[in-house]
């Protein structure tokens, strides 16, 4: 081990390329990471510290960090309204951008406090899944108008979302030759490199399938994305945008009567939420999802906790026991 002469702000690009080759991290994570971390190296220098060294930064020190973090105000205004603290679950995400660093510090040989020491703000409610029903789901489905080109591609991609339960970044980058379908095809698997480059395979129901082999009949193009812009000026990449489709889709529910919340990962958690409702067990839900850590995936014990009620209720009713 070694005391670096380097001040903490000075190794932040190290740690980000550490991240990348280390972790396996994606360019989007790298930049997450950077921007968390930028509220503590502010910090560093509101304090006068931004010269500080890896071994020189104390438990105290944090804890001050610490303090901060939980007298910060959001940046949303909030008109006529009492302004808001940071939630416990964005603090987090800033001081595990911290323990990352000094994990990295530690993977160096680098001499700094253990990142065990830094401990995160105890959770006081439970996050909030967003889904749709079934019956919600076929009301959006039928909001897209399937006799124009650009609406039979919409309700492409909500089939896809609702079948596959894939991340909108992950969506946006298929391309038409990882859809190989035969007349006789009626299911379909694919590989997809998914968030932390973790590969995974989505499934695509029959249903699906007949949508994509309309979908695909219609296009004449040799463009490689299976999603296009229909709108792009000539020249420039027809790839359909993750904020294209966020726009449509919110169009749809609004046609749909349905919740200004609906967005793609609403529908990835509608996907979840009925794999738990058909009996699908959260290990199982992890591996579909492409989750890292099951942790991830117990956001949706909702449905497991719904079920387990029912379940009770229906074998463990009172009166089932004679006196």
């Amino acid at each position: 081990m070694k005391k670096s002469q380097k001040p903490i702000p000075r190794h932040l690009n190290d740690f980000l390329d550490w991240l990348e080759i280390e972790k396996g991290l994606s360019s989007k994570s790298q930049e997450n990471y950077a921007r968390f971390l930028k509220r503590f190296l502010d910090w560093l220098r509101l304090n006068k510290l931004e010269n500080i060294k890896p071994h020189q930064l104390t438990a105290e020190q944090v804890w001050k960090y610490r303090t901060f973090l939980a007298r910060q105000y959001t940046s949303k205004k909030y008109a006529f309204k009492e302004k808001k603290t940071l939630q416990k679950t964005t603090q987090s995400y800033y001081l595990i951008a911290l323990r990352s660093l000094l994990n990295y510090f530690a993977d160096r040989d680098i001499i700094s406090l253990p990142a065990e020491k830094i401990k995160l703000p105890k959770k006081t409610d439970m996050r909030i899944v967003n889904f749709l029903n079934l019956e919600q789901l076929e009301k959006l489905f039928s909001s897209p108008d399937t006799l124009k080109i650009n609406g039979l591609r919409d309700r492409v991609i909500l089939e896809v979302f609702f079948s596959t339960g894939m991340r909108i970044a992950e969506l946006v980058s298929l391309n038409r030759e990882q859809i190989k379908l035969k007349p006789e095809t009626k299911d379909l698997e694919i590989v997809i490199i998914g968030k932390g480059s973790r590969p995974r395979t989505v499934y695509f129901s029959e249903k699906t399938i007949d949508w994509l082999r309309k979908y695909l009949e219609t296009r004449k193009d040799k463009e490689k994305a299976l999603f296009i812009n229909y709108k792009n000026k000539k020249g420039s990449s027809r790839r359909l945008t993750a904020r294209a489709i966020e726009k449509s889709i919110k169009k749809y529910a609004i046609m749909a009567g349905l919740p200004l919340t609906t967005t793609p990962h609403v529908m990835r958690h509608s996907f979840a939420t009925d794999l738990l409702e058909q009996g699908v067990d959260l290990r199982t839900l992890q591996e579909f999802l492409g989750h890292k850590t099951l942790a991830a995936t117990q956001i949706y014990t909702h449905v497991t906790s719904k079920r387990l009620r029912d379940i009770h209720r229906k074998f463990h009713s009172d009166g089932k026991l004679k006196e």
